[in-house]
């Protein structure tokens, strides 16, 4: 049964390494803030989750697997709301998106769109 969690533990430690590997390649290659972003919050959270979790089940110990969690949990509850918020507040600073973004959905703002009318 040890080595079976050895091996678990090793490959979620892999697994957790080329997650946070693809997510530092993101930020260096993407080509806008907002992707950079993207990559920085789905695969740099979904990295350090199971890297802590790996943490937690190779400890043997219930507290530290149940400090893993919850680190996971704060995790998952504030990387996307923190990359969501700095995304509108790039976007109303007015950071441009790449050239090779398709579509701008975010809506104008109020006083942009009076003017634009007259």
């Amino acid at each position: 049964m040890d080595s079976f969690i050895t091996i678990l533990v090793a490959a979620m430690m892999v697994i957790g390494s080329a997650f946070t590997l693809v997510a530092a390649l993101g930020l260096i290659r993407l080509p806008d803030v907002y992707t950079r972003m993207h990559a920085a919050s789905k695969a740099g959270t979904l990295g350090s989750g199971v890297v802590l979790i790996a943490l937690g089940i190779e400890a043997g110990d219930t507290g530290t697997l149940t400090r893993a969690l919850a680190g996971v949990a704060f995790f998952l509850l504030t990387a996307p709301i923190s990359s969501h918020l700095l995304a509108k507040a790039s976007y109303a600073m007015g950071y441009r998106l790449s050239d090779i973004s398709v579509v701008d959905e975010m809506p104008k703002a109020p006083e942009a769109a009076n003017t634009a009318d007259q």
